[in-house]
């Protein structure tokens, strides 16, 4: 296989040759799970590790290859594996906050083309999770497209009905709906994917992901699990993988998402709300906060019913949500910073103590 059919493209290719000169070689990752790595080149898959040198000179975990990353490599003991020496920049990503309390990046993939957003429609449909979702696809320059699995489990005027919650809340991209039972959808899913190009899948557990690839690649074994008498499917995939499809394209299966926390994502914001950010340049106070200021033109447009009340409250609070865990991420990575001075200062003071 070329580099060219892993997706290495005249974006990546000047970058490679600069960064991994004559000593090293490009790689692409196809898996990351608790810190290890698979890489893969023209010679094929092997494990590989990060050079000390890599780790320490990460500020934080987004310097760290994901999924989907293109890296510098060099192979060992005839390729039987490889060490990882640098990380190429990206040309899109996703990521989330991690989950829990703590307010830092976690990457999910990378050099991604096309997101396919699954909601199952008999058990997993929320407008809500869905919008959280564009936003972290938008903020990360990756073309959203959204399926929606198990139509066979809803009747046609249920499935209209859910399309059409849809497009109330303004949102535009691509809909795909799509049974794997019946096999409806899937050619349309199909004629999306070209070969070269990278693709994910991005939605909860059990919406049928890990299914819907093995049809994709003709059933090529990806572990599912049994589906439940509600219709929603015992996921199994537990990491993050690059896989290469039947027709050339590729594709990352992931792990469903509990948490999808806001941060760092004002650009995807301003993307999956642009229609409240047009409007809004119409207000009287540039820091106009859509409630009860005198001029307010997103108001004005509720009242016309030309938006709805519960879009500008999704988007209130999606801003509230980032601009807080910016705020908390600066303050830690100023602390952090701190710290790694008073311990660069300390770690001088010994060394020249020693030499007096």
């Amino acid at each position: 296989m070329q580099l060219s059919e892993l997706g290495l493209d005249r974006w990546f290719a000047d970058p490679a040759r600069e960064q991994c000169g004559s000593d090293l070689s490009a790689a692409r990752i196809t898996a990351v799970d608790r810190g290890r790595y698979l890489v893969r080149d023209e010679h094929g898959e092997r494990p590989a590790e990060l050079t000390g040198r890599l780790q320490f000179a990460a500020e934080s975990s987004i310097d760290l290859p994901c999924v989907g990353d293109w890296v510098c490599v060099r192979c060992l003991d005839a390729r039987s594996h490889a060490s990882i020496h640098g990380v190429l920049p990206r040309k899109s990503f996703l990521r989330r906050k991690v989950p829990g309390k703590d307010v830092d990046f976690q990457m999910i993939a990378a050099n991604i083309d096309v997101a396919f957003v699954i909601q199952a429609c008999h058990f997993d449909f929320n407008v809500r999770r869905l919008e959280r979702y564009l936003v972290m696809v938008r903020e990360g320059h990756v073309e959203p497209v959204l399926l929606l699995t198990k139509t066979d489990l809803v009747d046609a005027g249920e499935l209209d009905a859910l399309i059409g919650e849809i497009r109330a809340a303004g949102i535009e991209s691509e809909i795909v709906t799509l049974s794997i039972v019946t096999g409806a959808g899937l050619d349309r899913v199909r004629e999306l994917l070209i070969p070269g190009k990278t693709y994910c899948l991005l939605g909860s557990s059990g919406v049928g992901k890990t299914t819907l690839i093995n049809r994709l690649s003709g059933d090529s074994g990806l572990e599912t699990g049994d589906v439940s008498h509600t219709g929603e499917g015992r996921h199994t995939t537990t990491r993050r993988q690059l896989v290469v499809l039947e027709g050339g394209a590729l594709l990352v299966d992931m792990p469903g998402m509990r948490e999808l926390g806001m941060l760092g994502v004002s650009e995807g914001l301003d993307d999956t709300f642009a229609d409240i950010g047009e409007l809004a340049k119409s207000c009287r106070f540039t820091d106009c906060g859509h409630s009860s200021e005198p001029g307010c033109a997103v108001r004005a447009a509720i009242e016309r019913h030309d938006l709805s009340e519960d879009r500008l409250r999704d988007y209130l609070k999606l801003r509230k949500e980032s601009a807080f865990h910016d705020l908390s991420y600066v303050e830690r990575r100023k602390k952090d910073r701190e710290f790694g001075r008073l311990v660069q200062s300390a770690t001088k003071h010994k060394a020249k103590r020693r030499g007096e």
